[in-house]
């Protein structure tokens, strides 16, 4: 089966490159923005071979995932809701990894521990385990103009072998019980892509997106732990604000809003 965009995608005037071979998804399509191109445009590998993740981790890609990204146009939105981007994308591979595998028998939208929730600020978890994970990243072209590049690294076929990474095991769709091709995740996201960035609507209109998210998110109203460098602050999860921070009540209540940083649910918060 070859990769193609949703049909909503293409009337949205989305296009595709694929690629048998790429060092980085994200840097190719950061190219072709310094080269002029302004999206949105989805690149595409069948195999990856520098794929990076947040804060420069290496992301393992396996043949029979899914690696892509997509370069956004952002020419009129405003610098800071650019990072808003990656809660659309976030939305958007949810409600796409539902599309392809909601009618597996197992999996419940309504179970958090059958379907997909989301990892503030760019995971996809399925049954505590990490599923995909997203990468955005921003750059400064000359003349002033901005380019965006969202990535996306979804383990279909099969998990990373190796011990969990900061405590959560990874997983695939494979694992539960889905048995196609990266290529109908693909058709889903770009679809769900253009239907999610039309509701963001150039981040004039990020509280739908964050209800959305918020209506997905991974450990809300739970212990969590976010570590950031030798700093851990510890509390409850309770929301992500309108500019998508995550948002911490202390022991004392206090509220305490956080811009970076790694976070641990249940036993791990406590050992974080």
């Amino acid at each position: 089966m070859a990769y193609r965009l949703g049909e909503a995608a293409r009337a949205a005037g989305h296009r595709l490159h694929v690629h048998d071979r790429l060092g980085s998804t994200n840097t190719e399509a950061l190219e072709r923005a310094r080269a002029g191109e302004t999206g949105p445009l989805w690149v595409v590998a069948h195999r990856q071979e520098a794929g990076r993740g947040r804060r420069g981790n290496v992301w393992a890609s396996l043949p029979g995932n899914l690696t892509a990204s997509v370069l956004w146009p952002v020419a009129g939105v405003a610098p800071d809701h650019l990072a808003e981007l990656g809660f659309v994308a976030g939305v958007a591979l949810a409600d796409a990894v539902e599309a392809t595998c909601g009618t597996l028998p197992g999996w419940d939208r309504r179970d958090p521990t059958r379907s997909v929730r989301l990892k503030w600020p760019n995971d996809l978890l399925r049954g505590g385990a990490k599923l995909a994970g997203l990468l955005l990243e921003a750059e400064v072209l000359p003349g002033g103009r901005r380019a965006v590049v969202i990535g996306f690294g979804v383990n279909v076929a099969a998990a990373p072998e190796g011990l969990p990474v900061k405590g959560i095991p990874p997983t695939s769709l494979a694992a539960a019980g889905y048995v196609g091709g990266p290529e109908a995740l693909l058709n889903h996201l770009s679809d769900q892509m253009a239907a999610q960035a039309r509701a963001w609507n150039g981040g004039t209109d990020f509280t739908r997106i964050r209800e959305r998210w918020l209506a997905r998110a991974a450990g809300l109203g739970c212990e969590i732990a976010v570590a950031s460098g030798e700093r851990v602050l510890r509390g409850r999860f309770d929301t992500i604000d309108e500019g998508g921070r995550l948002v911490i009540l202390g022991p004392d209540e206090a509220r305490h809003v956080v811009t970076a940083g790694d976070v641990h649910f249940g036993t791990a918060a406590t050992a974080a």
